[in-house]
């Protein structure tokens, strides 16, 4: 099969300590259903639905996240306004790093999880 997704991204893999916590965390945050799939060669939590002819997909595996500032950081999108997003970040135990940021696609802003781990949260125009 020659497949070549439309986007660059084909998926991310986010580490945590504890997958029950990033769960709850994730599905809490951006409204997402998670499963929990054995079959691969660790557990792993898997965003969905994830729709395969974009490519793009999202999992969390258990593992030791890098040092603040060392790792990746990820947009999500979640469901709602941003500012309704930035309250549940901080009520599911994560932080909010930053202040809404505009840019022509729509606004994001910084935070991170439980795990120290970096991510975005994005609210298209």
């Amino acid at each position: 099969m020659n497949y070549k997704p439309k986007d660059f991204l084909v998926w991310g893999e986010l580490p945590v300590r504890d997958m029950e916590q990033a769960i709850a965390f994730y599905s809490t945050v951006t409204g997402a259903t998670l499963e929990l799939a054995q079959d691969a060669p660790n557990p792993m939590a898997v965003f969905n639905p994830t729709d395969p002819a974009t490519g793009v997909a999202l999992h969390l595996h258990p593992g030791k996240p890098a040092e603040k500032g060392q790792g990746p950081t990820l947009h999500l999108a979640a469901e709602g306004a941003l500012e309704d997003v930035m309250k549940r970040v901080e009520d599911a135990g994560g932080k909010v790093v930053s202040e809404p940021i505009q840019i022509p696609a729509g606004r994001f802003f910084y935070a991170t999880d439980p795990d120290g781990n970096s991510v975005g949260f994005f609210e298209g125009t």
